[in-house]
């Protein structure tokens, strides 16, 4: 009789050693397949439960980044105590009024110029609506505009009717943005309270995100957070500042010019300024209310000198910032901003060119461009 065949049973080899070793890989690669969708399951969840406060979240983040340099040389000069409250209280305190001052100091002044204008509208309804000199000194459809104007507003009648209709649009208008008001004030003050937990656990909490970055992404993750970093960083510096900065120069412009609501109109030229457009939309209704009062050498000064403070920053400083900062050629400053804007509002102010240097630095290092590792 031959010898009995090993590791053959009924004629098919025998696995049974290898069973247990086999099993014990299956389960693992079970249980990791079960912990990875149970983990973007649950972040799936958690972004849908927070939907409504993700802009607050945002608007924490791109603030404490904003001001992370501060704060760092505040806590080398007053090192935290046990209990680290004062500082982070301090700053998100400080970072509040930064926001909230200007828009106070402005809504004083459009409350004022609310009241001008009621009262230029009561006037208009009793007497109507006299026809400007401007009109009459038109090179072109002189006769048609001021056919419309004796039509439509010179009569009080006819001012009247077209009055009300515009008070039953403010009106409707005005509810709504009341209700905005509301939901942003009260968006504002979790962002608040975001701030004060970011600034204090800003240390901790950046170590566990590189660790994560790491192990998920490797070196990789770590420079796309530090570049998304450095762009908010320019973002703020490219945007904000030198919207500033344009507001108050032409501000003062609007004041020499003799414009009419020229605080209002500079607040709004800082605000459009960190817009493409914005600022040279601003700059031409003020430039026309100077021409309307008469003032046409005031007016072209005004226009002139007010396009070159634009051209300049817009082409020269506000790219040398953005791009500086980001390694972001100023095409793709210009689409993150439009593209941001389009998307997510004044949010994507800062999040469009934080994305865009994201992709570029991914992109030059796919293509092992730069100073980068490609590998």
């Amino acid at each position: 009789d031959s010898p009995p065949t090993h590791g053959h049973i009924g004629g098919m080899p025998d696995t049974s050693p290898a069973d247990p070793q086999l099993a014990a890989a299956t389960r693992l690669q079970a249980q990791r397949i079960a912990r990875v969708l149970l983990a973007v399951g649950l972040v799936l969840l958690g972004l849908f439960i927070l939907e409504s406060f993700l802009r607050a979240l945002a608007w924490a983040g791109i603030l404490v980044i904003a001001t992370a340099p501060l704060f760092r040389r505040a806590e080398a000069r007053f090192p935290p105590g046990r209990h680290n409250l004062l500082l982070p209280l301090l700053f998100t305190l400080g970072t509040t009024l930064i926001v909230i001052v200007p828009l106070v100091l402005v809504g004083i002044q459009a409350g004022h110029e609310a009241r001008v204008i009621a009262a230029l509208v009561a006037d208009a309804r009793e007497h109507g609506i006299p026809m400007p000199d401007m009109l009459t000194r038109l090179p072109v459809f002189q006769a048609q505009a001021s056919a419309w104007w004796a039509a439509n507003l010179a009569d009080p009648e006819d001012a009247r009717t077209l009055l009300g209709r515009l008070d039953t649009e403010l009106m409707q208008t005005g509810r709504s943005i009341g209700a905005r008001v509301l939901h942003n004030a009260i968006l504002f003050a979790f962002a608040m309270v975001t701030m004060f937990f970011l600034y204090r656990d800003g240390p901790a909490l950046s170590v566990q995100m590189s660790t994560a970055g790491l192990r998920l992404f490797g070196p990789h993750g770590e420079r796309v957070a530090l570049q998304i970093v450095a762009s908010i960083h320019g973002t703020v510096d490219g945007l904000v500042l030198v919207g500033l900065g344009v507001g108050f120069l032409l501000g003062i412009g609007y004041w020499v010019a003799g414009v009419p609501h020229s605080v209002l109109l500079g607040s709004a030229t800082a605000v459009g300024a960190m817009l493409p457009m914005g600022a040279t939309v601003v700059l031409a209704i003020a430039s026309l209310l100077v021409l309307a009062a008469g003032k046409t050498a005031a007016a072209a000064v005004l226009a002139g000198v007010g396009m070159v403070v634009i051209f300049v920053a817009d082409h020269f400083i506000r790219p040398a910032l953005i791009g500086g900062a980001t390694k972001l050629p100023f095409l793709w400053v210009l689409l993150g901003i439009l593209g941001g804007v389009e998307t997510c509002g004044l949010l994507g102010l800062f999040l469009g060119p934080a994305v865009m240097a994201a992709l570029i630095l991914l992109w030059r290092e796919w293509v092992g461009d730069g100073r980068t590792d490609p590998t």
